[in-house]
């Protein structure tokens, strides 16, 4: 699982009064893990957030910030009311698993001393680790919410700590705004975190202003440390045929999955031949193509595709002097199938950067796709 990002609907450990705005652009944004507080809106308005949330498809929070024990009951009985998904926070774990017990909420309390309003982590990290370990052996306890950037204490030092001591996901909280925070926590083992006021009050790094900004800003932060980002850029048929000259020898322009996308330009006539596993696909993207089967002839245009199954005995001609085709096949599909063929291949180059030259010298001695 990926580092988690738990966009809370608070400022100052209390629901905003805009919560239902802001929550529409954190669903329009793609945010799936989204909390807010029990202090700050009527449980009614919450719990129409809560249905929001779900409706939009992702995962609600409620984190309890109770100071005594009636209070964060309370808070347990309103999470089990407004039925949210994770119940976070809150020190009285005896008090609340019997209340939560029987529903789907998954609770993750603060480990160490939680004082304060807002709330702050004291103790040690030695006491503060004792405090995550007792906890994440309950039977009931998911996970931990740890205050970590509201501890005096060094605070890689005591996120690295708790996350190696327990075998429970770790949620990092407190006042995170930076990017590098982030990867801090991340380095650290944690499942995720949560930012509210940061966000909403625009401290987190970002080149566009506003909540939108700042969401996106995370959120793309959050996909780079997780490997999300793709190095995949969109790339032209017609400029990637152009950095090369000869023929029939196919070149790699990319992969999915198992299958290699190759482009090839077709001259004359190919031999009979089948592979014995692999299907192909020609796409033509210039010129015409000719594909001789035992049973009938298929001319495929510019624009149009055939598919050739395994098995099926096939013959690629080139109509109209050069035929630009894209193929996509396995990686292991040798480019002549079952045919000896002076032109057959072992490796295939990629597509190069730089424009070929026009010459074609020696184009009728290169390997068949």
């Amino acid at each position: 699982m990926g580092l988690r990002f738990i966009f809370m609907l608070t400022r100052n450990d209390r629901t905003v009064e805009d919560a239902s705005k802001q929550l529409q652009t954190a669903l329009r944004l793609g945010v799936r893990h989204i909390g807010f507080k029990d202090i700050g809106l009527p449980t009614d308005q919450l719990m129409a957030l809560n249905a929001v949330i779900k409706a939009g498809g992702a995962t609600s929070y409620l984190e309890v910030v109770s100071l005594d024990r009636d209070s964060e009951i309370v808070s347990a009985r309103a999470a089990t009311e407004i039925g949210v998904d994770v119940l976070l926070g809150g020190t009285r774990v005896d008090d609340v698993l019997p209340v939560i017990a029987g529903t789907d909420i998954q609770y993750c309390p603060f480990p160490g001393r939680i004082v304060g309003h807002p709330s702050v982590l004291e103790g040690s990290i030695e006491e503060i680790v004792e405090s995550a370990k007792a906890l994440a052996a309950r039977e009931g306890v998911h996970g931990l919410d740890l205050l970590a950037y509201r501890s005096k204490e060094d605070v890689p030092a005591l996120m690295k700590a708790v996350c190696a001591a327990v075998s429970k996901p770790v949620y990092i909280a407190g006042s995170i705004d930076t990017p590098e925070q982030i990867a801090v926590l991340r380095e650290a083992g944690a499942a995720g975190f949560t930012i509210g006021t940061a966000a909403l009050d625009g401290k987190y790094p970002a080149q566009e202003g506003g909540v939108p900004g700042q969401l996106a800003a995370i959120i793309r932060d959050v996909a780079a440390l997780n490997k999300h980002i793709s190095p995949v850029h969109k790339k032209n048929l017609t400029n990637a045929f152009q950095r090369f000259s000869d023929t029939w020898t196919p070149k790699i322009a990319g992969q999915v999955n198992d299958m290699q996308i190759k482009l090839a330009k077709f001259e004359g006539e190919l031999s009979w031949r089948f592979h014995k596993k692999e299907d192909e696909l020609f796409f033509v993207h210039k010129g015409r193509l000719l594909m001789k089967f035992r049973d009938r002839d298929e001319i495929v245009e510019a624009g149009e595709f055939i598919v050739v199954p395994h098995g099926v005995e096939h013959c690629p001609v080139a109509l109209d002097d050069i035929c630009e085709v894209m193929l996509l096949e396995p990686g292991t599909t040798a480019n002549t199938g079952t045919a000896t063929d002076a032109r057959r291949i072992a490796e295939r180059g990629q597509v190069s950067e730089e424009r070929a030259r026009t010459s074609k010298t020696g184009h009728r001695n290169s390997a068949a796709p």
